[in-house]
């Protein structure tokens, strides 16, 4: 066992390290040059060969050159390490300020989130979903619901009219439903007491289409038919609508109206959800939302019309219901302080976009 040739095994040690160009080089290196068959490793177990004189002095030489090595593997893996490091924080460096998703999410239309929240509501509380035709037959629109032959409402400047009365005896005709009144009718004459039945859907009307107004636009009506239910009841159900679309602070108020399918009838309104009510007589915070009336009307409402019950098939001395229906637009509009209702029918994604996924 020569010094030399120790010396030897340590410097061909050591080039290998420094030639790894990358930690799997290196590796291999120091299998090669550290592991149980390298030459450095052999020369290590020669040595209880030697005679008594020699191990010590042998023992020594191997041990600084294996010291040496494993020294130099040390160093040289800590910079591969560092090289590694600083190259995958250039190569897998992220731009932040690029757009994370070429695809952009899409969103549900406002109006269709707003009207399935608002059945939700409903729902919650034991009423069922009902549906109707769009193309509804004029008796079950108006007639079914009081509405008198003569009713302003039934005049063509107010009604898109499909089909006019037929037969010589003036069969109903054929119109677009101008609310979803009708799926009260449909469902009280497919239903038998007690019924309660939420009525979410589109309707039309000849209006123009402007900020605050358009020829189709979303209703959602609300029927409960049973014994006994009273204006109270009413007044209840519409208290928890308000709370639990606009807070549980929300308080609602009735006022006498006149509603042919109605009678006692009712316009609904609400605190204003802005000023709460402060801004009424406080020149020193007007209220932009409610005109600084603390009030804002939502819709109509009431104790179905006994004679509703009637053309209905149901028994108004035991039953008696109440009713109440409101604009899904103008909801949204509140809710979202939507100005121009415009915005709701053009198509743009640029409305719908930022109301989400919401499902």
């Amino acid at each position: 066992m020569k010094p030399e040739e120790i010396e030897r095994m340590r410097d061909e040690a050591l080039a290998a390290f420094a030639a790894a160009g990358d930690l799997d080089a290196l590796q291999e290196a120091k299998v090669a040059h550290t592991g149980g068959t390298s030459p450095l490793a052999l020369a290590n177990r020669e040595i209880g060969a030697l005679p008594p004189h020699a191990k010590a002095a042998a023992g020594k030489l191997v041990g600084q050159a294996r010291g040496a090595v494993n020294k130099a593997f040390g160093a040289r893996q800590a910079e591969l390490e560092a090289e590694r490091d600083a190259r995958v924080l250039v190569e897998e460096a992220v731009d932040v300020t690029l757009p994370y998703d070429r695809v952009p999410a899409g969103a549900r239309h406002p109006l269709t989130t707003m009207m399935e929240r608002v059945a939700d509501v409903f729902v919650s509380m034991g009423y069922e979903i009902a549906e109707g035709p769009e193309v509804e037959a004029e008796w079950f629109n108006f007639d079914a619901l009081n509405f008198t032959p003569d009713h302003p409402a039934r005049q063509m400047q107010d009604t898109f009219f499909v089909e006019g009365p037929t037969g010589d005896h003036g069969e109903s005709g054929v119109v677009l439903r101008t609310h979803t009144s009708p799926v009260q009718a449909r469902a009280m004459l497919d239903r038998e007491p007690p019924v309660y039945v939420v009525c979410p859907g589109r309707v039309f009307r000849t209006d123009e289409l402007d900020a605050t107004h358009t020829p189709v636009f979303h209703q959602i009506e609300l029927l409960a038919v049973d014994e006994g239910l009273t204006m109270a009841d009413l007044k209840g159900t519409l208290d928890h609508m308000v709370q639990s679309l606009f807070g549980a602070d929300m308080k609602t108020r009735l006022r006498p109206n006149y509603f042919p399918f109605t009678e006692p009838s009712a316009e609904m309104d609400m605190l204003c959800y802005v000023c709460k009510g402060e801004s009424v007589g406080n020149p020193d915070r007007p209220c932009r939302t409610c005109s600084s009336e603390g009030w804002i009307e939502l819709g109509g409402c009431g104790m179905v019309n006994p004679r509703v019950l009637v053309a209905c098939g149901v028994d108004p001395e035991k039953y008696s219901g109440f009713a109440f229906g409101f604009g899904i637009e103008r909801m949204l509009m509140f809710r979202h302080n939507v100005e121009d209702m415009r915005d709701m029918v053009e198509g743009d994604v640029r409305f719908t976009r930022p109301f989400g996924m919401e499902i």
